[in-house]
């Protein structure tokens, strides 16, 4: 069900191996549905579905780090570029592990292994003679002696009626015209806000024109052999058409591979140079034998996702690159290619912070599988698709909640209920004499999916995801109607055998659902599983070497009578329309906006409160005493917002004294002072694991003296069932010291010091636990921080306290 092997996969003589990857998204912002959409989760379902088939297959990804919006944000930011990747590259790993994407490896493109890929490809092209020198103008800042990149320069737009006093060196946000640096009237450096000046540099160029012919011979083969989508075909014939031109790919900024020639040592690769190489780097951090994917096209069939920006970078510049090294490289054979997901009324932007993001998603309490699913249904594969919460309500309510939710729930259900009424949870055996290829209702049944099964595979060999999935929600739709055609209800009191293979099929419908929807929603599928009691390694099989295509058109015989079921429970609830409109207030704007609009609620949310005077010095509220008399009287509702959890930043930890099992720790949870904290960890976790730890952290609680030595908070931990192992509850390492941990959907102050005699706390620890995600939640909702969700370590379902 996962990519992730600890034995790295290699081509098997035979098989299909298929090499797969994903644009590699850039580090300088937290990634938006559109990126999401456009590259990792597109080849996360395609790869998911290699392994269905049982074909070799790996899924390489990562970030792309160098160039100079890394160093534009690293100045926004006042860091290095090295701490900005660090930073976004682990935002981005967290984003895309909640939405379960199956990675065989998610590297960076900062990693030593590229600066030697990269450099020994750019070694062969320069000794084949591929590469040109050439002198460009460019700005030149004296204050801050450098070469000024695009981003780097800002000034006035030269465009007649615009003459935005703000335009990027590269383009102008107002008015959208493409730009050169010098272009720019009144040029200032953004980092020093001096005049530039032009200066000659010299740059390397490949020479494109001089590789037309391999580049054109390649192109018109594998554009037909690997079935390439038509906006990448139409992309690169008019790259093709404008005629091929030497193209730049060195520049002068520090964040980079650096270029292994004396003359341009103080260079570094330009990033659409640098970057398409990352797969090749972060595959050999894979696998040493990184080659064997990578240089072996007789073996190894390439297929690349990415949204429609990055396509003459993958089927230009990169093969031209990798044909003028003259090695033997596994060239792409197939590219699937998106258009844009707009966001409501206008475009995602990660500059502008329009959208939903991926840790908004996680924030919303909508699970992942709904998101998943909502993304795929609207993948823009042939023109752009928008984005609205109406329409993912209703694809939530109707397709996945009445259709295929329904259809699930019913079955098992009905299975699970006691004898007399059901089956009470035993998959039924079904007479010699009542079969199902000559029950009419069910043959026809049976032949439908058969059909549905060979267009299903059809459509998803062919990357056509989004049929792929209407196919497989079809047969849920089948399924559907077949109960009620068959009037199972009436047909157990009446003809219990033809009851019996009517459940039986339905059944084996279930279990190829779970199967067929694995490449789209994996937790789904996971848990459908769990309700049959059925691995879901075996079952998630469409191979054809096993004969599971042959065997799942047979929908009475997937599951075997007397087949004990697991215990069913809804998939999916509905979401409401008071939710959408919330959300659809809350994610509006910029992200800017919702900041400015969050702290101006907050502001109003506290002169509420505010007790006003009276004019005699007596301060009363503006409601009436008796009112405050009674919302005295009233004891506040027990809530999870009531809890002041804080990430927390071990700075000492020591063995108490006087009690061998318990350590003392002073923990900084945002306060002029650390905090004395005293915890029984010592047989768990060991003293040097204590020490600069970020932890959460429980402020409310009553201190209390534990041998002699006043604890003032408690360390939240995770133990598992029998209480023989116990982990800290650790928040991202990038959230900030002092932040409160909160819980998305309970809003609330929490209370400045816990009564123990109301049980505050020992009422709600009940809830907190982790889980099959390793996530820390009160029932099903994640302790969060700004930076991301609490975890542990390994303890799944265990007890939080």
């Amino acid at each position: 069900m996962s990519g992730n092997q600890k034995t790295p996969k290699l081509p098997v003589e035979g098989k299909r191996n298929i090499l797969i990857t994903s644009a590699l998204p850039y580090v300088n912002n937290v990634p938006h549905l559109g990126n999401i959409i456009g590259c990792v989760l597109s080849a996360d379902v395609f790869a998911r579905y290699c392994r269905l088939r049982g074909y070799n297959a790996i899924y390489i990804c990562g970030t792309d780090e160098y160039g100079t919006a890394t160093e534009t944000k690293a100045m926004e930011e006042n860091c290095s570029p090295k701490q900005i990747c660090d930073k976004y590259h682990a935002i981005h790993k967290e984003v895309y592990n909640w939405f379960n994407i199956s990675f065989d490896e998610f590297g960076r493109t900062s990693c030593p292994e590229q600066t030697e890929v990269c450099q020994a490809i750019f070694q062969k092209i320069y000794d084949n003679k591929w590469l040109s020198e050439n002198t460009m103008q460019q700005l030149y800042c004296n204050n801050c002696e450098r070469f000024l990149a695009d981003r780097l320069v800002e000034g006035t737009c030269p465009t007649q009626g615009c003459e935005y006093d703000s335009a990027r060196g590269d383009q102008c946000e107002k008015c959208g015209k493409l730009l050169n640096p010098t272009e720019l009237k009144n040029p200032r450096c953004k980092v020093c806000q001096k005049t530039p000046r032009i200066r000659d540099t010299d740059h390397l160029f490949i020479e494109l024109p001089l590789l037309k012919d391999r580049l054109e011979k390649y192109i018109s083969e594998m554009s037909v052999v690997g079935g390439w989508s038509q906006n990448a075909i139409q992309t690169t014939n008019s790259w093709l058409r404008e005629g091929l031109k030497p193209r730049c790919i060195t520049r002068d900024l520090k964040w980079g591979v650096p270029v292994p020639h004396e003359k341009y040592s103080d260079k570094v690769f330009y990033v659409w140079f640098d970057a398409p190489i990352g797969y090749v780097s972060i595959t050999s951090c894979y696998t040493r034998d990184w080659e064997k994917w990578w240089k072996n096209p007789e073996n190894v069939e390439l297929y690349q996702f990415m949204g429609k920006d990055n396509v003459p970078f993958h089927t230009v510049m990169f093969p031209s690159t990798l044909l003028g090294t003259g090695e033997n490289w596994t060239l792409m054979k197939t590219i699937s290619v998106t258009e844009y997901l707009n966001y409501e009324s206008g475009k995602f932007s990660k500059s502008k912070g329009i959208g939903v993001f991926g840790n908004d998603a996680k924030d919303t309490n909508i699970p992942v599988e709904v998101w998943r699913y909502y993304l795929l249904t609207n993948r823009p594969e042939v023109s752009d698709t928008l984005f609205t919460w109406p329409d993912l309500q209703a694809k939530l309510n109707s397709e996945l909640l009445n259709n295929l939710g329904n259809f699930i729930n019913r079955v098992l259900s009905f299975i699970a209920k006691p004898a007399g009424q059901g089956y009470d949870s035993i998959i039924p055996s079904v007479p010699d004499d009542v079969r199902g290829d000559s029950h009419n209702l069910t043959k026809k049944l049976a032949d439908k999916v058969a059909a549905y099964i060979d267009q299903y595979i059809e459509a998803m060999e062919k990357v056509k995801l989004k049929q792929g999935l209407k196919i497989a929600m079809s047969i849920s739709s089948e399924g559907n109607a077949y109960l009620q055609e068959a009037e199972f209800w009436r047909l157990y009191k009446e003809n219990r055998s033809l009851c019996s293979l009517v459940m039986k099929t339905a059944a084996g419908i279930v279990c190829l659902l779970a199967c067929l929807m694995e490449p789209f929603m994996p937790s789904f599928s996971i848990e459908v599983f769990k309700q049959l009691n059925l691995p879901a390694e075996i079952h998630a099989s469409l191979c054809d070497d096993k004969g599971d295509v042959g065997r799942v058109k047979r929908p009475w015989d997937i599951v075997s009578a007397g087949h004990k079921i697991g215990t069913p429970k809804p998939l999916f609830r509905e979401l409401k329309d008071e939710e959408v409109e919330f959300y659809r207030k809350k994610f509006a704007g910029s992200q800017a906006d919702r900041i400015v609009r969050a702290e101006t609620e907050h502001v109003a949310e506290q002169l509420k409160k505010t007790k006003v005077s009276d004019g005699k010095g007596k301060k009363k509220s503006e409601k009436s005493s008796s009112e405050a008399k009674n919302k005295a009287a009233a004891e506040p509702e027990i809530t999870i917002a009531r809890l002041d959890i804080r990430v927390g930043l071990i700075k000492k930890a020591q063995k108490h004294p006087d009690a061998d099992s318990l350590y003392v720790e002073e923990i900084d949870v945002g306060e002029e002072q650390t905090r004395t904290v005293v915890s029984g960890l010592v047989k768990y976790i060991p003293l040097d694991e204590m020490q600069n730890r970020k932890v959460c952290v429980l402020c409310n609680l009553k201190p209390a003296t534990m041998r002699g030595i006043k604890s003032q908070a408690m360390v939240l931990a995770a133990s598992n069932d029998d209480h023989t192992k116990v982990e800290l509850v650790e928040p991202p390492d990038s959230a900030n010291v002092g932040e409160r941990i909160t819980f998305p959907g309970f809003e609330g102050n929490p209370d400045e010091l816990l009564n123990p005699k109301k049980k505050v706390w020992e009422t709600l620890q009940v809830d907190l636990h982790s889980n099959e995600e390793l996530v820390a939640c009160y029932k099903n909702v994640p302790l969060t921080t700004s930076a991301g969700v609490c975890k542990v370590s390994s303890i799944r379902c265990g007890s939080i306290r």
